[in-house]
């Protein structure tokens, strides 16, 4: 097998977005800098007689040449046959053997080994190269369960404006994964057609990792497509032990999120969020012992998101479309339907990524907020603006009407629901979450879906 020439991995798409992706190691966009990447290995398919698959599957991976085997293994069991897909992996600069294992043992996957780590986004730079007529992002420990690609095909076909397609994320305990917006994607599990991610600039790989989902989610949005996840589109997310560091989680974290509040969102909302985020972020950074971390994150994600609400502003949402995103009028309208039922004091239940809409939209109606129950955040007299953060204990004691689930997450919203109603008979309202499910745990009986089988050894 030959391999292609070196500049085979330079982007063909113009990159998206701002240096800084590889800090801490270098202030220098990837997405531009190719430089020194050993190149694209694979079989030769430059002949334009070679049949272009259906489904290209593109992932990262970084020091997990096992569980990434048994990942290839499991897609090649997802019900497409061979001459359907193809799939293309992005190695970061592993040290376990991984590229040398891949040639070896899977000469059919096309292979990018970059000669240093670009984080989970570098799936953007394998996206040029994909062949196939929709695009599958997977993490390099989950895959499509049986017939759900299928699906998916057949979702598009059914709506041209449909842009992202998300699974619904498994966990092997039969819990559940999902974003914190219902409209945007979980990068574990998504796919595109290929022409539109392409049109929209594709994953920004100068994000590393944390919240490109978001950022690309937006994009399409703004481009006039939908986000939607899909109930018969299913992946199984194995959560492998990933080697990412407390500091490096809450500095990229920090970085990300509050660019995009920056670049995405119109004034007023912009500053609005920018102060919650910074909020929510400092105190997880605080969790894991990062306070430096979320500093620099800080600097780094304003100065971004500043940068190109100035010279881009052609990305920034209009107000409906900020309110469709963040289910603004869903909540103002539940809210005020709630204030005239004579509900005088809720409780709100979760402190939320969305959370500012229920208190803007409580604030509007009349409604007392008498505290934010968040078993995570509470304690050391914190506050969200001037409302008390309190123990789900503590706040169940207060006096209320009602309890407002305030997470737009549909899934945490659900499990959030649950326990409250086993606990106290005061009502609970939730208004997110378009589907029902069965938590794992006590709340519910739940089905298993067939359990993974555990990655196989790694054998010379």
């Amino acid at each position: 097998m030959q391999h292609p020439p070196h500049d085979e991995v330079t982007p063909k798409t113009p990159p998206v977005g701002l240096p800084f992706s590889s800090l801490p190691e270098k202030n220098q966009s990837p997405a531009t800098n190719t430089a020194g990447d050993p190149g694209l290995y694979g079989p030769d398919d430059s002949s334009h007689t070679t049949p272009k698959p259906l489904i290209s599957f593109i992932l990262a991976t970084h020091n997990r040449a096992r569980v990434l085997l048994h990942t290839l293994e499991r897609i090649a069991a997802c019900g497409l046959a061979p001459r359907e897909y193809e799939i293309l992996v992005v190695d970061n600069s592993s040290t376990d053997g991984t590229a040398e294992l891949l040639r070896r043992r899977t000469p059919l996957v096309r292979l990018i080994a970059l000669e240093r780590n670009r984080g989970s986004c570098a799936k953007g730079l394998a996206t040029p190269h994909a062949r196939g007529e929709f695009v599958v992002f997977l993490d390099d420990d989950s895959y499509p369960l049986y017939g759900s690609v299928q699906h998916m095909v057949r979702h598009f076909g059914q709506d041209p404006s449909l842009g992202a397609a998300g699974f619904v994320v498994r966990l092997p305990d039969g819990a559940r994964e999902c974003s914190a917006l219902p409209n945007v994607f979980v990068g574990c599990g998504v796919g595109f057609r290929r022409t539109v991610l392409n049109a929209v600039g594709g994953l920004d790989v100068s994000y590393f990792m944390q919240a490109e989902e978001y950022d690309l989610s937006f994009r399409l949005i703004q481009a006039g497509y939908h986000v939607r996840t899909f109930d018969d589109l299913h992946v199984m997310h194995l959560k492998s032990p990933a080697a990412r560091s407390g500091r490096q989680k809450a500095l990229y974290d920090t970085r990300n999120n509050l660019a995009l509040a920056a670049t995405y969102l119109p004034a007023p909302w912009h500053r609005e969020y920018l102060r919650d985020w910074r909020q929510r972020y400092g105190w997880l950074a605080r969790l894991a012992d990062a306070d430096r971390a979320f500093q620099d994150g800080c600097v780094l994600g304003l100065a971004r998101g500043y940068f190109r609400r100035w010279t881009k502003p052609q990305l920034r949402f209009n107000d409906q479309t900020t309110r469709n995103i963040f289910g603004i009028d869903l909540i103002e309208s539940a809210m005020a339907r709630l204030a005239a039922q004579r509900c005088a004091h809720i409780l709100f239940a979760d402190l939320g990524k969305n959370i500012f809409p229920y208190y803007r939209a409580a604030t509007m109606s009349g409604l007392r907020i008498v505290a934010i129950m968040d078993d995570r955040f509470a304690g050391n007299n914190r506050r969200y603006r001037e409302i008390p953060i309190v123990n789900r204990a503590r706040g169940l004691g207060l006096g209320a009407d009602a309890i407002v689930v305030s997470n737009s997450s549909p899934i945490h919203a659900r499990i959030t629901e649950l326990e409250l109603r086993s606990k106290t008979d005061l009502p609970v309202y939730r208004w997110h979450g378009r589907f029902d499910f069965e938590p794992p745990g006590d709340l519910a009986p739940v089905r298993k879906p067939p359990q993974p089988q555990a990655p196989p050894a790694i054998t010379a």
